[in-house]
């Protein structure tokens, strides 16, 4: 990113010389004599702010716009050529767009506002008013306008992503109360049981009540520890939470279906029964997105790799595919879908990880490779 930011910004260097070249020599040409040396100078000071606008874009701004105001009215009172001249307005131009695409909205409007003064101040050193918009103004006044619509364009395009993304966060979020009822039921309903055998226990065996209060005071910590856990999730209505590796096997299937290979890689069912319901869910829910993008964003892919493996108390959750690198493939498989799922992984305090596979290099050759890779907490469960 930082090597294409400088390199746009030797290109952008580039054009600032050769359109400060271009109008010296047009001075020199009609006005002869040394009267091109201001417009260059003024116009590089510019244009120089203008290539170090990325350490601080509201001092770069106010400081072009600054030195344009000052070009002005020494031109004006100087008798000197047209301020600001083509140099100059790009540069400008660069710094009005930067501020309007990146600073907050008083700031940004603020510099627009600034830039359109300083434009129509070339009405102040214009040399020909009788025949209508002299053309020095309407250059600056337009390049003025396609600054500011540079600068808006991307701006909105950028909230209308990070709106988007909040809203796949937000629907994450809301659909907590489904989980959120299931697991406090599930909780609940066992220590009410309990409760109730205590009660018998009690009557019949008073010295035995002790452990039955100790079996409810687990479930009452297993259910306060599954609510936290739960907080921030929510699994679809379809999802097969209640038996992780059947309801794998039947999406798995599904895809394969549609004319790719899949290895399925699953612990056994005892180990996959001993998963709390949100963490079974959760594990459905990243290899379903996964399989969906395969399918939507990597037609070449050929095979599917779908790993899930527990260590201790961590659970590992890789969906992988062997599609071709392509140079717009890192945009594309970065959607939505995945925004929702790093929402619910990183509540449960775990952590996902979407890119080229690391294993994939130079030897590999076209077929670079792409992964999901999912790491949960798995809270460990007494067996009684």
């Amino acid at each position: 990113m930082r090597v294409g930011r400088w390199a746009a910004d030797v290109g952008l260097g580039a054009v600032f010389a050769v359109v400060l070249a271009f109008w010296a020599t047009r001075i020199a040409g009609s006005w002869g004599g040394g009267y091109w040396r201001f417009d260059c100078a003024a116009g590089a000071v510019v244009c120089a702010i203008a290539l170090a606008r990325r350490f601080d874009p509201a001092r770069a701004a106010a400081a072009g716009l600054a030195v344009a105001a000052t070009a002005v009215l020494a031109a004006r009172f100087a008798g000197l050529p047209s301020e600001p001249g083509p140099g100059m307005a790009l540069g400008l131009a660069v710094l009005v767009a930067t501020a309007v695409r990146a600073l907050p909205v008083r700031t940004s409007c603020g510099v627009a506002a600034g830039g359109l003064a300083v434009a129509a101040g070339s009405l102040l050193t214009a040399h020909t008013l009788a025949a209508g918009v002299p053309s020095v103004t309407l250059m600056n006044v337009l390049t003025w306008a396609a600054a500011v619509v540079a600068g808006l364009c991307p701006r909105l395009l950028d909230a209308r992503r990070r709106a988007v993304a909040e809203g796949v966060r937000r629907a994450e979020r809301l659909r907590l109360a489904r989980e959120l009822h299931d697991v406090v039921a599930h909780h609940v309903t066992g220590i009410v049981v309990q409760a109730q055998a205590a009660r018998l226990v009690a009557r019949k065996s008073p010295e035995k009540a002790s452990d039955a209060l100790a079996e409810i005071e687990a479930a009452g910590s297993g259910a306060l520890a599954a609510m936290r856990r739960v907080v921030g999730l929510l699994r679809d209505p379809d999802e097969a939470a209640t038996s992780a590796s059947g309801g794998l096997g039947e999406l798995v299937g599904r895809f394969e279906a549609g004319g790719r290979a899949v290895r399925l890689r699953l612990p056994g069912e005892e180990e996959t029964a001993t998963w709390p319901p949100e963490v079974a869910g959760t594990v459905f829910r990243v290899v379903q997105e996964s399989l969906t993008n395969v399918s939507r964003h990597a037609p070449g892919a050929r095979s599917v790799t779908v790993s899930v493996e527990r260590d201790r108390e961590t659970l590992t959750v890789e969906v992988a595919d062997d599609s071709p690198r392509g140079p717009s493939r890192r945009h594309r498989r970065g959607g939505y879908g995945l925004i929702g799922m790093r929402e619910r992984v990183e509540a449960l305090g775990g952590t996902l990880r979407a890119g080229p596979r690391p294993e994939s290099g130079a030897e590999s050759g076209a077929e670079s490779g792409w992964s999901v890779l999912a790491t949960l907490p798995v809270p460990g469960r007494d067996r009684r």
